[in-house]
């Protein structure tokens, strides 16, 4: 690998852990993905530290937790991130699709910026912004599709989000940006290393493939969703949240109490089509890295923000602590050190950001919490992180816990609400669909004791650790 490499960052939004063939999940079509996997290295427990966008992506661009920086909600303003870092230590730094900072179109350290937010926002209550793809749309005279559009439809109570990309093909939102990468590969002109930051705006709902990849699912056995117990055995704030996506159509998706069987694989057969048209792209990025002559000299990364349940356990979208909620893929792709391995252990998704900087030659900031992978890319370890930590609090959507926090150390996950004596404790391994709250079982009382001290204990290390960021934030 070059002593500074490119770094190619592509973020994806809302994508399961369990959307990349060559990762034991046969029903999708990814083989780019897989191409990289096979080369490369892939994260199979990487858990995001917040189950929503700018939390996620603000912890992820920080090294350090929401409750640290202080973005707990979409709709809150980034502080600090570390590109400029990067940008300091000669990195020309660019931005193409989403980032979900806020302020939308603040540098936060890019030279470049050319936004692309959320497929919908076409809610009463989000900010007026028109993005490059809104330009984009209006520019070739078609309304942008969005809850407004869809809600025309005669089976729009009935579709559960799911509906084919109708404009033209280049002018769906992943074609678009991943376009818009290419075209700034094709003509950017200088000579200092890059880090290009790709976000597509796909999986997240409307779940809207082009009717050539949403067919390539008609005839596959996908999975089910995981629905076979009594989902109001579930903590109060979740049975909340679920009668809140049952009364508001966030993102276009028309949230149903009791679907059908086809009505679940449907609306799986548009995500899981999604996630293969952003396979096509990360092929074509690949491709263009290759015709600029620089492949051999880039960083290959791709994640995804946070998750989609799916119907998983009664909910959709992200906001709980579910494994398709928190749990996301992540691969890493180095040239001149390939080689082909899975890391099984605990990784933390924030944990990428000083691992570009250590790529890059920069040292992180010690009062990140997050903890580079290099040790375990260059072999020199293969141990991860013995537990992590996701937390969310209240917003417009999980609106019945002030705080809810997760925790996972070996096979056992807790998700503790701060305003409750309700809370969820799983063993992944002999229950991985969590189907079974051990939470108030006697035999776990131990394991449940001994959790919710770890949590404690973060919290006290958290605030120690991080008081270097705090006087970042206070200029002292």
């Amino acid at each position: 690998m070059a002593v500074r490499p490119n770094i190619v960052f592509i973020i994806t939004d809302q994508q399961r852990f369990d959307t990349i063939a060559a990762l034991g999940y046969p029903y999708m079509e990814t083989p780019h993905l897989d191409a990289l996997v096979a080369e490369g290295t892939a994260f199979t427990n990487m858990y995001v530290t917040a189950p929503s966008c700018a939390p996620s992506r603000a912890s992820l661009f920080s090294g350090v937790y929401p409750h640290t920086n202080g973005v707990f909600r979409n709709d809150e303003p980034w502080t600090w991130t570390w590109v400029p870092m990067l940008a300091e230590a000669g990195y020309r730094c660019v931005n193409v699709g989403k980032m979900h900072t806020n302020p939308f179109e603040k540098s936060f350290g890019f030279h470049e910026r050319h936004v692309v937010e959320n497929k919908d926002r076409a809610h009463p209550n989000l900010p007026f912004f028109l993005d490059n793809w809104d330009k984009a749309l209006w520019a070739r005279g078609i309304e942008k599709p969005s809850r407004v559009t869809y809600r025309r439809r005669a089976d729009y109570r009935d579709a559960m989000g799911a509906f084919v990309w109708e404009p033209p093909a280049n002018l769906h939102p992943d074609n678009f940006v991943g376009a818009m990468a290419i075209n700034w590969l094709e003509s950017w002109k200088g000579s200092e290393p890059f880090f290009l930051q790709v976000g597509l705006p796909g999986p997240h709902p409307p779940y809207d493939p082009t009717g050539d990849y949403l067919v390539r699912y008609a005839d596959k056995e996908l999975p089910e969703a995981i629905r076979d117990y009594d989902l109001d055995t579930q903590p109060a704030p979740l049975r909340a949240l679920r009668r809140h996506h049952a009364g508001t159509d966030h993102d276009a998706v028309v949230h149903l109490e009791n679907p059908s069987a086809e009505q679940l694989r449907r609306q799986r057969a548009h995500y899981f089509a999604n996630v293969s048209m952003i396979d096509a792209q990360v092929g074509a990025i690949v491709e263009a890295l290759r015709a600029r002559g620089v492949l051999d000299e880039t960083m290959i990364i791709f994640t995804s923000d946070h998750g989609d349940c799916l119907n998983d356990h009664g909910h959709i979208q992200k906001w709980t602590m579910y494994e398709p909620s928190v749990r996301v893929p992540a691969i890493v792709w180095q040239p001149g050190a390939v080689r082909h391995q899975v890391v099984d252990g605990l990784t933390s998704l924030f944990d990428l950001g000083p691992t570009i900087l250590e790529a890059a030659g920069v040292a992180p900031p010690t009062f990140m919490e997050a903890e580079s992978l290099m040790p375990i890319l260059t072999g020199a370890t293969d141990t991860a992180r013995s537990r992590v930590f996701a937390e969310h609090t209240e917003d417009m959507i999980l609106e019945e816990t002030q705080f809810m926090t997760m925790v996972r150390e070996g096979d056992y996950k807790l998700v503790h609400f701060i305003d409750s004596d309700e809370g969820q404790l799983f063993d992944l391994a002999a229950d991985p669909g969590e189907r079974v709250n051990l939470w108030d079982a006697p035999e776990h009382k131990a394991t449940r004791a001994h959790l919710e001290r770890a949590i404690l204990e973060w919290q006290v290390d958290s605030t120690k650790r991080t008081q270097g960021f705090k006087r970042i934030l206070a200029g002292v």
